[in-house]
């Protein structure tokens, strides 16, 4: 249950009507407690209260419609403003990149803020009435309106700023490389430590191999999508009920199809008639990738903006450079962490669940491999990528680690041998090669130093 409570709040936080509508919400309920609050009061007998509105009807009315009107036309150019951020951000930084800028809480309560206001007028203009004894002006409301108003000024003025600065590539990198740096904190909140997890999944591989006589079901997809997120809690639970052994063939971020084999439920007894729907019921799928619980996905995002960078139509090898640097720092901090076992036990330690396994070495190919293939003609490029393997290597603390380490740089040290005509960057990138070997070397030393 909680993961569909997160997965939904995620999907708010990316939507562009939650906060305006309750912002628009609050106007509704400050316009009805305003005008309730002038019909409780009389204002001409309070002389410290002679700074509100004092005007007559018609002037009431005419302040009133003037500010929804302007607020409108101000919230229509809000608007477009704002598509045109987004389209220039699609076709600079990648249409993936749009779920960013739509998050950004900035630009939703600068449009909630003139929608609000609006709604807010129209509200109180109803409450403006001519009678034969006595006329009723809201003064309070009114008043309310004016301050409204002019703390819009404000808010369009740091709208323009706020947008102008939002569009520069490298806010736009540093913003989602802290989101990259969330997810990771959230999928491996766990640090790195020294103890072997070996034997623990020597056990839990034993304890499957126990479970290979017992029978066996396929979970066929019955719909396609993007694998967003797994309610592992949900999935615990039915298969703890059901004394079951789930066993997953796709993880978040990876499409299926429909008719795929998800998942392969084993038991000891006849397997249950609602064990494809157990299970299914705890995948949730999508029509687009989601950074939810997958790794790789705000990782993409800055991949992306480094291809877009050294496509031949943008040609900025700076901005690319810029993503490497800010990928090499979140695969720094990954370093740090434990990446969770793929064997799931429950209370009484039975293997429940056996999940398609996350590996630094997956996230690493993910973050150079597209970058190596499309800048291997770029020195700088390729200069900089072996520079972010050689940081990391100093931050490296498993043999799977420096063994990716490693890997990348033998590929970017061949690509850069093939495709440099100038001896003398060859030998560049051939430094940084052997400078990163020295590294991996004092690495390697540090940890087995802690180690004891």
């Amino acid at each position: 249950m909680k993961t569909w409570i997160r997965h939904y709040l995620e999907y708010i936080k990316f939507s562009f009507w939650f906060v305006p509508g309750l912002m628009v919400l609050g106007a509704m309920l400050l316009s009805f407690s305003a005008v309730a609050l002038d019909k409780q009061l009389n204002l001409y007998t309070h002389d410290a209260l002679r700074f509100l509105y004092s005007g007559g009807v018609d002037g009431a009315r005419s302040i009133l419609a003037t500010i929804a009107g302007s607020m409108m036309t101000v919230a229509g150019v809000t608007f477009s403003i704002t598509i045109v951020a987004l389209t220039l951000a699609s076709s600079q930084f990648g249409p993936r990149l749009l779920r960013n800028f739509m998050k950004d809480r900035g630009n939703q309560v600068v449009l909630g803020s003139f929608i609000a206001t609006f709604i807010y007028c129209i509200l109180v203009i109803r409450s403006v009435t001519t009678k034969e004894t006595s006329d009723f002006v809201p003064d309070i409301a009114v008043t309310l309106a004016v301050i409204m108003s002019l703390i819009n000024v404000g808010i369009l003025i740091y709208f323009i700023h706020h947008v102008s600065v939002s569009i520069q590539a490298d806010k736009v990198i540093s913003r989602v490389y802290r989101d990259l740096l969330g997810h990771l904190e959230n999928l491996f909140p766990t640090e790195l430590g020294y103890e072997s997890v070996e034997n623990r999944e020597q056990a839990a591989d034993a304890t499957a191999a126990d479970a290979s006589d017992s029978r066996r079901h396929g979970v066929a997809a019955t719909a396609s999508g993007y694998l967003q997120a797994i309610d592992d809690d949900g999935l615990m639970e039915y298969a703890t009920r059901e004394n079951l052994l789930v066993r997953l063939h796709f993880r978040p971020g990876e499409f299926i199809t429909t008719g795929d084999i998800i998942a392969t439920v084993e038991c000891d007894e006849d397997i249950p008639e609602n064990a494809a729907a157990g299970v299914e019921g705890a995948l949730i799928l999508g029509e687009r990738r989601s950074a939810e619980q997958d790794a790789e996905f705000a990782v993409d995002q800055l991949v992306e903006i480094a291809l877009r960078a050294l496509s031949p139509g943008v040609n900025d090898p700076f901005t690319a450079i810029s993503c490497i640097d800010w990928l090499g720092s979140a695969l720094c901090f990954l370093t740090t962490r434990e990446i969770p076992s793929p064997y799931r036990h429950d209370g009484d330690d039975v293997l429940r669940i056996v999940a398609k396994a996350v590996t630094f070495e997956g996230i690493m190919n993910a973050a150079f491999d597209q970058i190596r293939q499309c800048g291997r003609s770029n020195v700088a490029v390729m200069v900089r990528l072996m520079a972010a393997l050689k940081k990391i290597a100093g931050h490296a603390r498993t043999a799977e680690q420096r063994q990716a380490v490693m890997r990348q740089a033998k590929m970017i040290l061949r690509a850069s041998r093939e495709s440099f005509p100038e001896t003398n960057d060859k030998k560049d990138v051939s430094s940084h090669y052997q400078d990163l070997l020295e590294c991996k070397k004092d690495g390697l030393t540090a940890y087995m130093e802690e180690c004891g």
